[in-house]
């Protein structure tokens, strides 16, 4: 298994991939050996997810645990091929699984070629050409490598119909096989008892202008402008765009009833869902997001753009408002008609507890080892551990060639 991001470092993809090695972890017909990124410069770490499931870490000097930049990709790519090579000769595997068709796809592309080891991909989102502005200018140089990484894969899939459509830009003929993201439904559960309190309005993702929280910020100041009753605001999360979404916070005069929590730990979310009344991600571009059905499973309504993951979960009045990207008098309309309206609140996060109970983790895992079993080469051997001599050895190989 392939993925550069993995928590605490990444975003929703990590998330995915660290809930999908627990339901593995139940199956003792499983092994997984994960190759991700460590913060590290130069250590290659190995840690012990369960008894069949091993993570190695090669050294990215990561400084974002929330983004990558081209440089550490880099990284990733080279040295995460070497491991990969390095293990692939001490053990037979059966099938790769790649998170993104860049970087991990590339290198799932390369044991397909080196090893004839068959692999599947998980298209992810920015890894689809088009889905990420910031990444205008590589689009053009990586998509004839993409196609060829799609076009190889013995399965590709996608997490959302408008993820799907997306992937169809860029190759109309690819055969795409769509499976939701999950949530764990136990965890992330309504609150026993209401407490009384502001109403809270809560923003999970990173702040960056994709996820669109300076239009959030502009449709509550408009919204404090006019609600009689108190109303607070509350980013959770870390990017690049913190330092003006202060200073956008306190142009507007809000500073007072806007809170910036930064990180906070996967254990203490499901506290910070039950602390707020309406959710909101004004993104620009989502694939399916973690964000949105964990609040969903903690029974709250959602106020959310057209956007991927959107047809899937969120229904116009049933169970949140769907605003369009950008447009700051739509989205101050949606959080005035819940932030007035208790009952309504109450009803819409019914409805979404209700529909988030639909996308257990333990089925979207049966799902992905299916499709991994259609396409795995049978094993003609048993499995040999990897001992931590052959993880250093990998390590020294990367050392003759850093990126």
């Amino acid at each position: 298994m392939l993925d550069n991001e993995f928590p605490p470092l990444g975003g929703g993809t990590g998330v995915v991939n660290w809930h999908l090695l627990e339901e593995m972890a139940e199956r003792q017909d499983v092994t997984v050996d994960l190759i991700t990124s460590s913060r590290s410069r130069r250590s290659y770490d190995t840690e012990q997810f369960a008894d069949r499931i091993t993570i190695y870490k090669v050294p990215v000097d990561n400084h974002n645990i929330h983004h990558a930049t081209n440089r550490e990709l880099l990284r990733y790519s080279w040295r995460g091929l070497c491991l990969a090579r390095r293990l692939a000769t001490q053990q037979r595997y059966d099938v790769s699984f790649a998170f993104a068709g860049v970087p991990a796809g590339a290198i799932s592309y390369l044991l397909h070629a080196t090893h004839g080891l068959p692999y599947v991909l998980s298209l992810q989102g920015p890894d689809v050409p088009g889905f990420e502005a910031r990444y205008h200018y590589l689009y053009p140089v990586l998509t004839p490598l993409i196609k060829r990484i799609w076009r190889r894969a013995g399965i590709v899939t996608a997490i959302s119909a408008e993820q799907a459509a997306l992937a169809h830009r860029t190759m109309p003929e690819l055969q795409l096989v769509t499976i939701p993201n999950g949530v764990d439904t136990t965890s992330f559960a309504p609150p026993a008892v209401m407490s009384e309190r502001a109403c809270t309005i809560v923003c999970v993702a990173r702040l960056i202008e994709r996820k669109g929280q300076h239009h959030l910020l502009q449709a509550f100041a408009q919204l404090r402008a006019v609600c009689v009753e108190p109303v607070e605001l509350m980013f959770v999360g870390t990017g690049d765009a913190e330092p003006q979404l202060r200073e956008l916070a306190t142009s507007l005069k809000v500073t007072d009833a806007v809170t910036f929590k930064g990180f906070v730990s996967r254990e203490r979310m499901p506290l910070v869902y039950r602390e707020a009344d309406v959710f909101v991600l004004p993104s620009q571009q989502e694939g399916m997001s973690i964000a949105l059905l964990e609040a969903m499973a903690s029974g709250l309504p959602v106020i959310v753009t057209e956007t991927g993951g959107t047809a899937e979960l969120v229904t116009q009045g049933k169970n949140g408002e769907i605003v369009p990207w950008g447009e700051v008098p739509a989205l101050t309309r949606a959080l005035r008609r819940l932030v007035n309206d208790a009952a309504e609140r109450r009803r819409m996060g019914e409805e979404s507890r209700r529909r988030a109970l639909q996308f257990g983790w333990p089925a979207l895992a049966t799902r992905y080892l299916e499709l991994c079993a259609r396409v795995m080469v049978p094993s003609a051997e048993p499995q040999r551990a990897v001992d931590r001599q052959s993880v250093e050895a990998a390590g020294d190989v990367s050392k003759e060639r850093r990126a």
